[in-house]
């Protein structure tokens, strides 16, 4: 039987009232995750190659005046076998982010999923993932003041959620929700595989096919906005630190500003009163907080465009 929550009715309402007389204007904050780098969506993660990444993102972002928020795995500064030269490398690729006045994040040290990892332990990967973002964004003035879920898993049971949310605020974080969640996962590891393997025809495609995915996926997320809060909300875009959007984030940013949006900050876009409704989501899917807000309206999810089966059976055939 489908439940009522006649508080969150009453706050669409609400939100519906207050925003009824206002034209209607798109406003979007740009994430990224896994920095410096997603090691799968990479072709090589030497200090070298990342770099020329790194640098290649950070002109997109200049060239479209995006305020990006980085999200960053400190774990992935420190790898086995490699010196403390190449370790500083790495570090100074953060640094590169920074000097650019762009905002990082904590993303965890090693990437665990909260669903799947007891609390004490989650928390201490969190503290660990701290140090050298912290210090980096100290040097310019700034704070460490943003967390994003790995897998934006928030847990299976809602007294855990909220056990870690308050260990968050105690710390001083405040969560970064995800509002376009996407696939962009998929197309970028089966991009740098075929860049790998010296397949350009076939990056090529996953490269155009992303862009028309991602039109996609905007229009999806516009249109769920509107059936939520009778509007469209600031969003939040989540993507990753790779290859693919090394090569293409500019087309995308072009494709971005011509469905009328404008790039803010994460600040700017989380002002928006709509990640003020009420929110009791957990469970195994990782989802966008507009899903978080239908599921926890006691509505049926909606279902978010997926990638062509070109597309999954070529990421698929990646793990075998």
């Amino acid at each position: 039987m489908r439940r009522s929550f006649p508080l969150l009715g009453a706050a669409l309402l609400v939100l519906a009232a207050a925003t009824a007389a206002r034209p209607a204007e798109r406003q979007v904050a740009v994430t990224f995750d896994d920095l410096p780098g997603s090691v799968a969506a990479l072709v090589a993660n030497d200090p070298a190659a990342l770099a020329a990444t790194t640098r290649r993102l950070l002109a997109v972002f200049a060239a479209h005046r995006i305020p990006v928020t980085g999200f960053v795995n400190e774990g992935k500064l420190f790898l086995e076998g490699e010196t403390q030269q190449q370790a500083e490398a790495r570090v100074a690729l953060l640094k590169l982010w920074v000097d650019a006045g762009l905002e990082l994040g904590n993303h965890g040290y090693s990437h665990l999923d909260l669903n799947h990892t007891e609390l004490a332990g989650f928390e201490a990967d969190v503290t660990r993932g701290e140090p050298v973002t912290r210090r980096l964004l100290a040097a310019s003035g700034r704070t460490l003041r943003y967390f994003r879920h790995p897998f934006l898993h928030v847990g299976l049971e809602l007294e855990k959620r909220r056990a870690f949310e308050a260990f968050l605020a105690g710390a001083g974080y405040r969560v970064a929700p995800v509002t376009i969640d996407n696939d962009e996962w998929i197309y970028a590891a089966v991009y740098a595989d075929a860049l790998r393997r010296g397949d350009r025809a076939l990056a090529e495609r996953v490269g155009a096919d992303y862009l028309r995915y991602m039109e996609e996926v905007l229009a999806f997320c516009e249109d769920v906005s509107r059936r939520l809060t009778g509007r469209e909300i600031r969003q939040v875009l989540l993507v990753h630190a790779n290859q693919l959007n090394a090569d293409t984030f500019g087309r995308l940013a072009d494709a971005i500003e011509a469905r009328g949006y404008r790039y803010v900050t994460l600040d700017e876009a989380l002002a928006d009163e709509a990640y003020q409704l009420p929110d009791t989501y957990v469970g195994e899917w990782g989802i966008s907080w507009l899903h978080h807000w239908e599921v926890s309206a006691g509505r049926k999810r909606s279902p978010s465009p997926d990638p062509p089966d070109w597309v999954t059976k070529a990421f698929a055939a990646l793990a075998r």
